[in-house]
């Protein structure tokens, strides 16, 4: 496997070879060469982590984005060989570099390379004058630089008399420290940018351009109206393709370890799989893709708009067995009173289709409460069809304001309650045991996800949380799986606190965990030792033998990833042990 992943390395590490002239020589104000600027503490902290030479190289990597993208292909629709001729075909203009990705488990998988840093001309040398700029918010600049536009609602500042169809500098306003501690931009939307020594934030804005483009609107209008394009990025720093709008339903641009995790799961064909933290729903879609439909997926969120932005993927991606829900995963486990033992259809339901042995008089009153559900739905369903039949034959009169929001559905495409059926169906729970496996992609400090052009917010204290939060869902996630079943936990970041210390304590607290080897493996070792914070707080890692069981994928590998981590853990079937962890 090692040798595959040096293979795949190489492949990756090719793509820089081909690019077009890199900012050497350029003038240092008029180039991309931002500073990661984190907390003191936080920085001392990653530098013993890492080493202090390569953590300065992962602060290098994180503030720019991969050289290609990735794509997963839906197999169930479509071949990679088939993606990359449509690929070809729509790419021709951009001469786009479209390879397979030949390590085993990851043949649905392909490459698009990108390129940058390159050198931008910004038209300053010609009369000696600054050359026309627009000022965006670094989230906006951060979604420039993967390849997005500039749109109205990013926009910061600009310079006087700027006309539609005129050729714009791009820069980026990054956060700066106050002088009460905190963090800010600290300038006003609607400032008018005059290019020399004397405006304001002058200085914060060198080696921090992102490219050039054409005017989509007057200075005025920029300002004037809330959404639309500004700029119509022509000439970036970093080019990588945009697929909005292509191959939809066949293709999903996804960061390759988040296609690992997936894999790493291992999901087979008919079981049950819970996805605790589901939104966007790429880990979701892929397990269902792996698992050929076949089985089922239950996918949670705790936010109304993102369990239906799953539906939707879903339904684009023609996948049938995934059933989003919205539920707070902290709240996962169903946990019922004595009183309302079988009151709860969902919960009985889920100790039916689950694992646990019940005795023949739980079978019985769950198939009973089924059947009563099952009619009940089925009634209020002829009430409401006859219903709006009843309303239909009294008047068909059709509002302005109706018409309007059809043509909205239209334009837009199935959005909220327009779903698979309308509202988001809430769950209360599920019952311990009830899952085969478990992909716990747990929210944190994202401080692997590139481009970030800003990280000085976080701090000790606030990993902790993080830490302390990620526990919790964790020790929801051991409750739900069956004995013989696996969990998979990954982040997105380069966080010891929350990767390698979180494999500890699950080690250390649930002794009937195991780590799992993974495959395919790709990614790099875990940390091993422990580190001991000022305030006398130790955090303890992986021990030696653990570290390989692991993976952590370093941004600044010849890799050329997001920062990200996956650890894969085997329940074990002492029941006692087990029974003690739901308790």
């Amino acid at each position: 496997m090692k040798k595959k992943a040096w293979g795949l390395s190489k492949t990756i590490g090719s793509f820089f070879t081909k690019q077009h002239k890199l900012m050497e020589d350029f003038p240092e104000r008029y180039s991309y060469n931002p500073t990661q600027r984190w907390n003191a503490e936080l920085e001392s902290y990653f530098s013993n982590a890492y080493g202090p030479q390569n953590f300065s190289r992962i602060s290098k990597a994180l503030t720019r984005p991969s050289c290609y993208s990735c794509i997963r292909v839906n197999t169930l629709k479509t071949t990679p060989d088939a993606v990359i001729d449509k690929l070809t075909a729509v790419l021709k203009e951009n001469r786009a570099y479209i390879s397979k990705c030949d390590v085993a488990g990851l043949d649905n998988v392909v490459f698009v390379r990108g390129s940058g840093p390159h050198t931008i001309n910004y038209g300053y040398a010609a009369d000696g004058k600054p050359p026309k700029e627009v000022l965006v918010s670094r989230k906006c600049a951060e979604a420039v630089l993967r390849g997005a536009q500039v749109y109205v609602p990013g926009v910061l500042a600009c310079s006087a008399h700027v006309e539609k169809g005129e050729l714009v500098a791009v820069s980026v306003s990054v956060e700066q420290p106050g002088v009460d501690g905190g963090w800010g931009v600290g300038i006003t939307r609607g400032t008018v940018l005059q290019g020399s020594q004397t405006d304001p934030y002058h200085l914060e804005r060198s080696g921090l351009y992102i490219g050039q483009g054409r005017a989509m609107m007057s200075r005025s209008g920029m300002f004037r109206v809330t959404e639309g394009l500004a700029v119509d990025m022509s000439d970036r720093v970093f080019h990588l393709p945009s697929f909005r709008d292509v191959l939809e339903g066949q293709i999903f641009l996804q960061n390759l370890p988040s296609i690992v995790a997936a894999r790493a799961l291992d999901p087979q064909k008919g079981e049950r799989i819970l996805d605790m933290c589901a939104a966007p729903g790429g880990k979701t879609t892929a397990i269902a893709i792996l698992m050929k439909d076949e089985g089922e997926i239950v996918a949670v969120d705790r936010s109304h708009n993102k369990v239906q932005g799953i539906h939707k993927l879903a339904a684009e991606m023609g996948l049938s067995c995934i059933t989003p829900y919205k539920l707070d995963a902290l709240k996962a486990v169903c946990v019922r009173n004595e009183s309302e033992d079988l009151s709860d259809p969902s919960c009985a339901k889920d100790n039916h289709g689950g694992h646990i042995q019940d005795s023949n008089f739980m079978k019985s009153e769950v198939e009973k409460i089924e059947s009563i559900t099952f009619e009940r739905l089925n009634a209020e369903k002829d009430f409401k069809k006859a219903v709006s039949n009843e309303k239909a034959n009294e008047s068909s009169y059709i509002s302005k304001a109706d018409i309007r929001k059809e043509m909205r559905r239209k334009r837009n495409g199935p959005g909220r309650n327009q779903c698979l059926g309308g509202k988001v169906e809430k769950s209360k729970g599920f019952a311990p045991h009830s899952f085969d496996r478990v992909l716990l992609d747990a929210p944190c400090s994202a401080l692997g996800l590139r481009p970030r052009l800003f990280t000085g917010e976080e701090t000790i204290e606030s990993l902790r949380k993080h830490a302390i939060y990620q526990r919790r869902m964790f020790d929801q996630a051991v409750q739900l799986v069956r004995p013989g079943g696996v969990i998979v936990y990954s982040t997105c970041t380069i966080n010891p606190g929350e990767n390698e210390a979180l494999v500890r304590y699950a080690l250390d607290t649930y002794k009937f965990l195991s780590l799992a080897p993974q495959h395919p493996r790709i990614g790099g070792p875990g940390l091993v030792g422990r580190f001991e914070f000022p305030d006398g707080y130790a955090e303890e890692w992986l021990r030696p033998g653990e570290e390989e069981l692991v993976q952590r994928f370093d941004p600044s590998s010849p890799l050329d990833t997001i920062g990200f981590f996956i650890a894969k853990f085997v329940v074990g079937s002492n029941e006692a042990d087990l029974q003690n962890s739901s308790s």
